[in-house]
């Protein structure tokens, strides 16, 4: 676990990598591409610098790479039609008492940009001038998208009567993506 924002201890380089992983995971909603980005990043940053400094050098390094591979068209998905395979988020959200249904369908309607903003609000505990610095956006852009996130989730939530989300299991499930 990394040491809190303001600890005098530099994280370790497994720290580092868990937390851009998470992180990585949270845009690309992809295990696979999350590995890739971060050990990108990761490998880019140590050519050019030497070393890899802090968690914010480390994710905005993941989050340019992120943006590049999309505007490359370089993201992109293939889901075998032969073998269909059970998400790997479902497996550990369908264990957890209270929480049923399909979640990581849940999390696929959101943008990108959504999952960002709440992975780095409420896994990270950022706050929306915290995430608006981040990402160079305006701070009422980063309210607007998270407030739209979360009404996203409610609305896939209202529309599937199996499904019983509270705030506590959406913690759990922004924690896990």
């Amino acid at each position: 676990m990394l040491p809190p924002p303001n600890s005098d201890l530099p994280p370790t380089d497994e720290d580092l990598l868990q937390a851009a992983y998470r992180y990585a995971n949270s845009l690309t909603h992809n295990s696979q591409d999350a590995e890739d980005l971060v050990q990108e990043a990761w490998v880019c940053l140590w050519k050019k610098y030497g070393k890899v400094e802090s968690r914010a050098v480390l994710f905005t390094a993941v989050r340019n790479l992120f943006v590049d591979q999309c505007r490359r068209g370089k993201l992109v998905q293939f889901d075998s039609l032969d073998h269909p395979t059970v998400s790997e988020m479902q497996s550990e959200f369908t264990e957890v008492a209270g929480v049923k249904g399909d979640l990581s369908g849940l999390l696929a309607t959101l943008r990108a940009s959504e999952r960002e903003v709440l992975f780095l609000h409420y896994y990270q505990g950022h706050t929306a001038e915290e995430i608006s610095g981040l990402l160079n956006q305006p701070r009422n852009t980063v309210l607007s998208l998270m407030h739209r996130a979360i009404a996203k989730l409610r609305v896939a939530e209202a529309n599937s009567p199996l499904l019983q989300l509270s705030k506590k299991s959406l913690l759990l499930l922004l924690s896990l993506c």
